[in-house]
């Protein structure tokens, strides 16, 4: 199957679904993910070399062509992990977490690199480190817990990646900037008939609802 094709399954599989990892956790049936779509009788097994699967880095590879296509959306959300989202999810979930609404209060850190990606969208991790002036290792710590919440909250998206150092670098987002239409439609659902769809779209016992559920209320603890 050609790359084209796959990637038209993967889209397909992401809008039926609503929400899917890019790989499986420990193999396991649920969370549901772009790899048990499609290959569901093969177990992925984590191998770079020659004898491993090729499939594991094409896929690799389609997800950060996918990232940019902007027909769905993608982030590090589910445990922050690499997480695509069908236009509808995405919608409802910005208006059941609140991000689109104003009512989040950000730590002072995660607003600041916010600000960052709203003046400047897409940044690598190095501009946004470099802007902020939060490099080396000293101010890794301090990077990754001021992200957390802009990714829990889908205030950002990944976009693709660029080669601007050894290893290619995650291009990062401001949703509100990227997907303005999907922002805006977000701002005329209520919580609760946001939550009701996503309730009816993913079921009420889906991991990645659980873990919406877990987000909103864990909203006003910020």
């Amino acid at each position: 199957m050609s790359s084209k094709k796959k990637k038209a399954q993967m889209v397909k599989a992401i809008n039926e679904r609503g929400c899917l990892l890019v790989y499986p956790l420990e193999n396991r049936k649920e969370p549901a993910s772009l790899w048990s779509e499609l290959y569901p009788r093969t177990k992925m097994r984590w191998e770079w070399d020659q004898e491993g699967d090729n499939r594991v880095a094409e896929m690799w590879v389609l997800r950060e062509e996918l990232s940019r296509s902007e027909e769905v959306i993608y982030a590090k959300w589910f445990r922050n992990r690499a997480t695509f989202f069908s236009k509808e999810v995405f919608v409802n979930l910005l208006a059941y977490l609140g991000s689109s609404q104003g009512r989040l209060q950000l730590p002072r850190s995660s607003q600041e690199a916010l600000d960052s990606f709203l003046l400047d969208s897409p940044q690598s991790t190095k501009v946004i480190k470099e802007n902020l002036g939060w490099q080396g290792k000293l101010m890794e710590s301090h990077y990754n817990r001021a992200m957390k919440p802009l990714w829990n909250y889908l205030l950002l998206v990944g976009y693709g990646e660029v080669q601007d150092s050894s290893f290619p670098s995650l291009n990062m987002a401001a949703s509100q900037n990227l997907f303005e239409d999907l922002w805006l439609q977000s701002q005329n659902l209520s919580p609760e008939k946001a939550e009701a769809f996503l309730e009816n779209k993913l079921g009420s016992d889906n991991p990645f609802f659980k873990y919406a559920q877990k987000m909103a209320k864990s909203s006003a603890q910020l």
